[in-house]
């Protein structure tokens, strides 16, 4: 997601010295990886705040495909049919070029809600150089949208080719990773998230991030972007 004409809080996040290396959670956890994606159909997936006739979206090559055709920027929207709490999160995507995505979490659907981004976080899929409009660090591949941004470690395949993204939520810890490398790691409802929330982007949002349990959502921000491989374990 975008919206260049919003402004954030972007204090710098923690340095590379800084950010502590925890075992990986799909290691620790008892749960073993369930596919939210069987390659061939929509199955587990519906529209959000609507029904399972998923329009928007197409099934090429054992990928899920965000046709990028609804009517409005957010119309074409999916979520999961289950929700989750803590959960380690997988998938490859890839975008075209200039396209425009993301993949939210704690997302609730209630008529309120125009849109998954009202109050799932988002981890942002976009392609960084070729969209057209200037990026501010906050809106770039692998953000926390409009909250935290990546670290130098941070390498992102050029549009066409897949990168793999990862969330990991447990108790309030998030990390973002981006093919293989922690590029984000922050914890939810801190002083910091909630100064963050209040005075940037989402301080217009209240329901932004409140939600403990939710649906996992992609984004059809009206670009063709691919999704393959989505995997979670559960936390």
């Amino acid at each position: 997601m975008t919206g260049c004409n919003d402004s954030a809080n972007t204090t710098k996040t923690e340095t590379d010295s800084d950010m502590t290396d925890k075992k990986d959670s799909r290691d620790v956890s008892k749960e073993a990886p369930v596919s939210l994606f069987d390659g061939k159909s929509f199955n587990g997936w519906h529209n959000f705040n609507g029904d399972k006739d998923i329009k928007s979206w197409a099934i090429e090559d054992s990928s899920l495909v965000c046709l990028g055709t609804a009517k409005d920027a957010h119309g074409g929207d999916i979520v999961s049919d289950n929700e989750y709490e803590n959960f380690d999160l997988s998938w490859d995507w890839k975008v075209t070029t200039g396209a425009n995505s993301g993949v939210m979490y704690h997302v609730v659907e209630d008529p309120k809600y125009k849109a998954p981004y009202e109050i799932g976080p988002e981890y942002q899929v976009i392609d960084d150089v070729g969209f057209p409009g200037k990026l501010e660090e906050w809106q770039k591949a692998g953000s926390d949208y409009a909250m935290y941004t990546p670290n130098a470690k941070k390498k992102l395949n050029p549009p066409g080719q897949w990168n793999t993204g990862r969330i990991v939520f447990n108790k309030g810890h998030v990390e973002h990773w981006l093919n293989g490398e922690k590029i984000i790691e922050f914890e939810a409802w801190s002083d910091d998230w909630n100064k963050k929330r209040t005075e940037g982007k989402w301080k217009d949002y209240p329901g932004y991030g409140t939600a403990k349990k939710g649906k996992i959502a992609l984004q059809d921000h009206g670009n063709k972007v691919y999704y393959r491989n989505i995997t979670i374990v559960t936390l």
